[in-house]
């Protein structure tokens, strides 16, 4: 019987002793030797060094699972080319979620192929060769993260990373019969992975199983202070148990297959069969939705793109990622305003729908086509692939892309789950229930059967007791206490401002340097707090490092909420200069930096 690369199946494996990973090194070799190295890997390890790595390997969660990454995506002492020759560089450091999976256990085998500089959905934008998917060698892989999906579902490793701007975390995994997580941004560190949009970029995690791309997210999430981009008020990825009656929303008109009727009819099925699992199938209005999508590549994020190759000599680009990088010069600083304020209406209309469905389910592709068509028409078929997965990141939503069916040639089809940013855990439990109804389903391209996978584990749904505290001063965000709520992960949740009776002082002679929030009945109010949230625990341990005259007491802010926060001794402050017209400890700081 062939080994399934499953992570659960080896973890398993390996605890009775049924194998090992050293076995699960050379037999992943095995593999891809007979497949061929190209045009899947740009670049693979020394076996050698694999394994002389596994006997150094930590023995943590992913140990002795095999891996790779997408080529934009940096590993110490191997060239990151992003599908350019002439951009190669060796980097000295891993990309921060290189180290996490390898601290993890995680072994890695090596770089995958991309559309060059993660530009485009179909993989044919490659020097290094044109991945095709696993199921039709005629037919496109998807793309940008082409190979990191092709080598999943061929069964070569357990796992890899690509990356996703626009839908390159998803559509290659409908092409490919296999999952593909496109977290929330901001929750897997982009330190060390060559921006395609920096400020739309997600690392995608490719896996046979929704309960396999949990565990590489339990162990990929986390805070990462080096990227400017990380979300501090993220939480540990968790699976879930969704909420009962789960409202699941399908857009009210009717939605562009291309006239591939096999992918209309696999999506109405899918939809029959979140029915049957007792959700509740709730129309809503996709326009906002639909018109931040054409946002994309129209407005100014295709300007980011530039960031990465503007001192590139164009005969070294791809022309199809020449052409649509070079249009970025095109757009004008009044045009990117505008198209800011145009999100922001979108986002806002966007939101309303939310109010009607906990979850959106969309086809991740209307449509695939031949290699040979989409050579033929390269811009206008691409963008036919992101029409349901160019507006995730513009509008921050998690997404998870599972496989659902296949048409009558064979090829795979996929639908999306997408959520709230931060629903992550939730989709990946009805993500994986879902999958699971599919009838004889296999994992990738692959003879292992999804029965015999472990399925998710969700979480008991537990709420810690918390409480908010405002903070006014040497806490707040950038400031040189704020560590200390950080390190109690302590979560920012809104900016506000104090009732009227607050006044706050420059306290002289305090190190670092402190304001004192006093309730005088007297004073104006409105002076800005930040209200972070921890445990009760933290909370106790917090309160202890405060010293006289500040404390805790209970604020009175502007709409007559309370919130535990920071008081000051009244004799403290006396002969201290009243600072309250400036409304904050910041504004007072920075009008002193300008003094």
């Amino acid at each position: 019987m062939t080994l399934s690369l499953d992570i659960a199946n080896l973890a398993a494996l390996y605890a009775r002793g049924e194998t090992t990973p050293e076995a699960t090194v050379e037999e992943v070799f095995a593999r891809i030797g007979a497949k061929g190295v190209a045009p899947d890997w740009i670049a693979l390890r020394d076996k050698a060094n694999v394994l002389d790595s596994l006997r150094r390997a930590p023995h943590g969660p992913l140990y002795g699972i095999p891996f790779a990454v997408k080529d934009n995506i940096d590993v110490a002492g191997m060239p990151t080319t992003c599908a350019c020759p002439a951009f190669a560089y060796v980097p000295v450091r891993s990309a921060t979620v290189v180290e996490r999976l390898e601290a993890a256990g995680a072994i890695l085998i090596g770089k995958t192929n991309l559309d060059q500089f993660a530009t485009g959905l179909n993989g044919t934008r490659s020097p290094y060769g044109i991945p095709a998917s696993v199921f039709n060698t005629d037919y496109i892989s998807g793309g940008s993260s082409s190979g990191s999906a092709v080598v999943v579902a061929a069964g070569l490793v357990s796992f890899s990373l690509g990356t996703d701007t626009a839908g390159s975390g998803r559509v290659p995994a409908a092409f490919n019969n296999i999952v593909g997580l496109k977290p929330t941004k901001g929750i897997i560190s982009t330190r060390g992975v060559v921006p395609a949009c920096k400020s739309q970029d997600a690392v995608s995690i490719f896996a046979l199983t929704v309960a396999d791309a949990a565990k590489v997210a339990e162990a990929a999430v986390a805070f990462d202070k080096d990227d400017c981009f990380a979300r501090a008020d993220a939480p540990p990825f968790a699976v879930e148990t969704a909420g009962r009656p789960l409202r699941i929303g399908i857009p009210n008109a009717p939605l562009s297959f291309f006239e591939d009727s096999e992918y209309r009819r696999l999506y109405h099925h899918t939809i029959d069969r979140l029915a049957g699992l007792g959700a509740e199938i709730t129309p809503f209005n996709f326009a906002p939705f639909r018109d931040t999508a054409a946002m994309l590549y129209d407005g100014p994020w295709v300007a980011e793109r530039l960031f990465a190759v503007d001192d590139m000599n164009d005969d070294d680009l791809h022309p199809v990622v020449r052409d649509i990088i070079h249009n970025g010069r095109n757009k004008s600083a009044l045009a990117t305003f505008e198209s800011f304020y145009r999100l922001a209406e979108y986002r806002r209309a966007a939101d309303a729908e939310w109010n009607r469905m906990d979850v959106m389910v969309l086809p991740t592709a209307g449509t695939t086509y031949k290699i040979a068509d989409i050579l033929a028409d390269p811009v206008r078929l691409n963008s036919n692939l992101g029409a349901y997965t160019n507006f995730v990141n513009l509008l921050d939503l998690s997404a998870l892309a599972v496989p659902a069916g296949f048409r009558e040639d064979g090829i795979p089809f996929g639908v999306t789950l997408i959520g709230r940013a931060f629903a992550d855990g939730q989709l990946a439990a009805i993500g994986d229930t879902l999958h699971r109804t599919l009838d004889g389903a296999k994992l990738g391209a692959t003879q292992a059967a999804l029965s015999d996978a472990a399925p998710v584990t969700p979480q008991p749904a537990t709420k810690k007791k918390t409480v908010e505290v405002a903070v006014v001063g040497a806490h707040l965000r950038g400031q040189p206490l704020n560590s200390q709520l950080t390190e109690r992960d302590a979560i920012y949740r809104e900016t506000a401002r104090t009732a009227a009776g607050y006044r706050l002082y420059a306290l002289p002679g305090t190190t670092p340097p402190k304001p004192g929030l006093v309730f005088e009945g007297t004073g104006p109010g409105a002076i800005e707090v930040e209200i972070w949230e921890m445990d009760e625990a933290a909370f106790g341990s917090f309160v202890a490092l405060i010293p006289a005259p500040l404390g805790i007491g209970t604020l009175l802010l502007e709409g007559g909420r309370q919130v535990k926060g920071f008081l000051c001794e009244s004799h403290a402050v006396r002969g201290a200069e009243d600072i309250t017209e400036f409304g904050g400890w910041r504004a007072w700081l920075g009008r002193s930096a300008v003094a």
